[in-house]
């Protein structure tokens, strides 16, 4: 049922209309004569106070509100993968289409197109009995990805009727299934609200790593399929290239990537970049996995929150199916600044500064939707939603409010650096401040892997950047010279870490995607260098001399030496650091810290 009222107030992006006795909270309504999409965030009596998700300026007073008697919702089918959408699921090809490169106000096009069909493949047959979440059918949505089908949450019962194999659109009934009271017709489409959670059967505890190539990333703070992540930064530390890296080479089977309040010119090298990029998993198109939400900062501030939703509803959705979905969310300050200046219209109790009171539990609602889960459905079915948040903090400030209430909520931090990015240091993640809580989590699959070494190797490296950062404090005072030889050698090894793993171009063809195979031989080299390195200083050799072995540069390049080759090379570099050090010891008793294998 519709309900119209009239406008009353207009003050930025928040409308009063009157005569709306009868809407609910959360109620999508058209307003003004240009019927802008706006929802429902306060009612008092008859009087409705709407958050519009378009410019409202030029409305005035006296046009007309129309309720649409539903909640903010997506339009969920075959379609999303490879498709740019705006905050609101818009497609922005479709509406530029028919409108120019630049969105008029009251632009409206579905999120699915209507007039494409789809291949359907029925599994299920009449006479079965189905639940929430069973499989009815399949459809070949892209060429790497089968779209599954699924009976909607809250019906239940026996099937009817089966569509048989062929083509048919998102709006054409595939199955009609009976319960005790009435009669459901099935489409490929499904609406779901974006600020309601999915339902799952079982939460599980997360297992595998998520492997995005990025040595920093992968190998010192891991992150799992179904955990979450904080990517906080200044301007210029690399943010946007971080989550362009982890989109771009995650091994999710689904990426959707919101850019919540983001510049223009960022979204617009997303969209250059991915349908030109090939997914190295599949090696097809990256955007055949991808869903892109563009919700940039000359848009409607208002709009930012719902981006948020859309993309976290679609995420849940394709794991309803079974699949690993990353979601990267760039950024969630901006998302939060619009909290604030709606939360300012609607005149309620500010809290620091200046946000809502109720900033806490926005975004700790946002990131507890991640997870592994057993999804709905008679089948034995597991998919994830990982959930990694850019934070914009103003001057590099941890301190503000959405950086200190997002690391409440998340398992990883990785803490971008600006004097790490002033150096040229990148990714210019602080490797003494981050920290990641799933490295006892994965340990096991490292393990699987013939990397069972990997907990211990990690933890030496990370030892020996600790202790380089105490050792500079006392070179900044009172110069190496003073420093014994076996912390000089602290100092050559950790500049070896960075330069030969930590440190990753996200431009250069070979260096921009690490496997984890990779990471591990490059790990194990530099372990291997430094325990036969404190071996020969412990034996009298000098720092400088190990910092000036041949082999030390050639650790420096592995970065550089293609994925498929690199075995080959690490059979050469241990041979050569085995001999560079005999070498070095010649004549002197060999004792110390021996390498295991």
């Amino acid at each position: 049922m519709t309900i119209t009222g009239t406008v009353a107030r207009i003050s930025g992006a928040v409308v009063s209309a009157r005569g709306l006795a009868g809407a609910r909270m959360h109620d999508v309504v058209r307003v003004g004569n240009e019927r802008l999409v706006g929802e429902i965030v306060m009612l008092d009596r008859d009087v409705a106070t709407i958050q519009v998700y378009e410019d409202t300026e030029g409305i005035a007073p006296g046009e007309p509100v129309t309720t649409t008697g539903m909640p903010l919702s997506v339009e969920l089918g075959p379609g999303l993968l490879g498709t740019i959408y705006d905050g609101i699921q818009r497609p922005l090809e479709v509406i530029r289409d028919e409108t120019g490169d630049f969105i008029i106000r009251g632009a409206h096009a579905p999120g699915l197109r209507r007039d494409r069909g789809w291949d359907f493949t029925p599994i299920a047959r009449r006479g079965d009995r189905v639940e929430p979440g069973d499989l009815l059918g399949t459809v070949v949505e892209t060429e790497v990805h089968e779209h599954r089908v699924m009976v909607p949450p809250g019906i239940r019962g026996l099937i009817e009727e089966i569509a048989s194999a062929g083509r048919y659109t998102v709006e054409e009934t595939v199955a009609t299934v009976r319960d005790d009271t009435r009669l459901h017709r099935v489409r490929m489409l499904q609406y779901w609200p974006v600020r309601q959670p999915r339902p799952v059967r079982m939460r599980l505890e997360p297992t595998d790593p998520l492997i995005s190539g990025q040595r920093v990333v992968d190998t010192f703070f891991p992150l799992v399929k179904g955990g979450t992540a904080a990517l906080p930064g200044p301007f210029g530390a690399g943010k946007t290239v971080v989550q362009h890296q982890l989109a771009k080479y995650v091994n999710a089977d689904i990426i959707v990537y919101v850019g919540c309040g983001e510049r223009g010119n960022e979204m617009a090298d997303v969209l250059r970049q991915f349908p030109a990029l090939v997914d190295p998993t599949t090696g097809k198109s990256l955007m055949d996995r991808t869903v892109l939400i563009g919700n940039t900062s000359n848009m409607p501030v208002a709009a930012r929150e719902a981006s948020v939703y859309t993309g976290i509803t679609i995420a849940e959705y394709y794991r309803d199916m079974g699949y690993d979905v990353a979601l990267m969310a760039d950024s969630t300050s901006r998302w939060a600044e619009a909290m604030r200046e709606i939360s300012g219209r609607l005149e309620e109790m500010p809290g620091e500064q200046g946000y809502p009171a109720y900033l806490a539990s926005r975004l700790a609602d946002f990131y507890e939707r991640a997870g592994r889960m057993t999804v709905l459905g008679s089948a034995d079915r597991t998919g994830s939603v990982t959930v990694i948040g850019s934070v914009s903090p103003p001057g590099g400030d941890f301190s503000e409010p959405v950086t200190q209430n997002t690391l409440r909520v998340v398992k990883v931090l990785w803490a971008l650096d600006a004097d790490l990015a002033h150096e040229r240091h990148f990714p210019a993640i602080n490797w003494l401040t981050s920290y990641s809580s799933y490295a006892g989590t994965v340990r096991g699959w490292w393990a699987e892997r013939a990397a069972p070494m990997w907990e211990e190797y990690r933890a030496e490296m990370m030892g020996v950047l600790q202790a380089e950062s105490e050792l500079l404090e006392t070179v900044q005072l009172v110069g190496e010279d003073v420093l014994p030889e076996e912390d000089r050698l602290v100092l050559v090894q950790a500049r070896l870490i960075r330069d030969g793993f930590l440190i990753q171009s996200a431009f250069h063809p070979v260096d921009t995607y690490c496997t984890a195979e990779k990471q591990y031989l490059m790990l194990e080299l530099l372990v291997r260098f430094y325990r036969q390195a404190r071996e020969a200083v412990a034996a009298g050799v000098s720092a400088a001399a190990v910092g000036g072995l041949a082999v030390k540069s050639r650790l420096e390049r592995m970065p550089f030496v293609p994925n498929e080759t690199f075995p080959d090379e690490y059979a050469s570099i241990k041979g050569e650091i085995a001999e560079a050090f005999a070498g070095l010891t010649a004549g002197r008793p060999a004792y110390g810290v021996t390498m295991r294998g």
